[in-house]
C-alpha cells in the first residue's frame, strides 16, 4: 500500500457576504493551507490561472493544500481584499499554518490581506504584484504593515505591465526575499519552475 497522503479536488464556498468560491487540491487532511488569489477578474483572471494551478500543484506535490479562490463581483479592489481576508479566516478554521500566494493583481490582494487580516499568517508569496490598486490600496505600505511574517516578492525583468519596483524595493528594505527571473509579466514557458521556488518558500524549504 502507499504511504502517499490522499489528495483531491474539492469545490468550495468561502463565507462571507460575496459569493466567493474556490477549488480546495492537495490533503484531505493537511495541516498547512495556501490561500491562491488570481490576477485581475475583468482581465480574464480567475482561480483557472496556469500559475496558480502550477503552485497549487508544487504545494501538492509536497502535501500541502492550496485553495485556489475566485473573488466576488468586482468592487474596484477592496471588496476583492476582503475575499481573501475571508478564504484567510476559512483556511484558518481548517489548517494549523496558513499562507498566501497570489499573482499580479492577486499577488497586490495577498499582501494587502494579509497585511490587515485578523488571523495569524504564516507567509506570503506575491508573485509580479503591482503597487497600488487603488488610491488607498497601496502595496508597499502593506508590505510594511506586515512586520515580520516572512515574504517572498517575485518579478520578471522585462515585465512592463505591472508596477513592480515599488513592491520590490519595500520589500528589499524589509529584508524579505526578493526574486529576479528574466521574464515578462506572465512568466510564459516559466509557470513549472517559478511555481517550485514559490512552493519552496510557502513550505520554509
Amino acid at each position: 500500500m502507499s504511504d502517499a497522503p490522499s489528495t483531491s479536488t474539492t469545490d468550495v464556498l468561502i463565507p462571507g457576504a460575496r459569493d466567493v468560491r474556490g477549488s480546495l487540491d492537495g490533503p484531505d487532511d493537511g495541516d498547512r493551507l495556501v490561500v491562491a488569489c488570481p490576477p485581475h477578474p475583468q482581465h480574464g483572471g480567475s482561480r483557472t490561472d496556469t500559475r496558480l494551478r502550477a503552485a497549487s500543484t508544487a504545494l501538492a506535490d509536497r502535501g500541502v493544500s492550496c485553495v485556489r479562490i475566485d473573488y466576488g463581483p468586482w468592487d474596484e479592489g477592496y471588496g476583492e481584499r476582503e475575499d481573501v481576508r475571508n478564504a484567510l479566516r476559512w483556511a484558518h478554521e481548517r489548517a494549523a499554518t496558513v499562507a498566501c500566494f497570489g499573482f499580479s493583481f492577486g499577488a497586490s490582494e495577498a499582501i494587502l490581506a494579509s497585511a490587515s487580516v485578523d488571523v495569524p499568517v504564516d507567509r506570503v508569496s506575491a508573485l509580479a504584484p503591482a503597487a497600488r490598486l487603488a488610491p488607498d490600496l497601496d502595496v508597499p505600505d502593506a508590505v510594511t504593515s506586515l512586520g515580520d511574517v516572512p515574504l517572498q516578492v517575485v518579478y520578471g525583468t522585462r515585465d512592463d505591465t505591472a508596477d513592480w519596483e515599488p513592491v520590490r524595493d519595500a520589500a528589499a528594505d524589509r529584508g524579505a526575499a526578493v526574486i529576479e527571473w528574466s521574464a515578462d509579466h506572465f512568466f510564459v514557458g516559466q509557470e513549472e519552475a517559478v511555481a517550485t521556488e514559490v512552493a519552496d518558500f510557502l513550505t520554509g524549504v
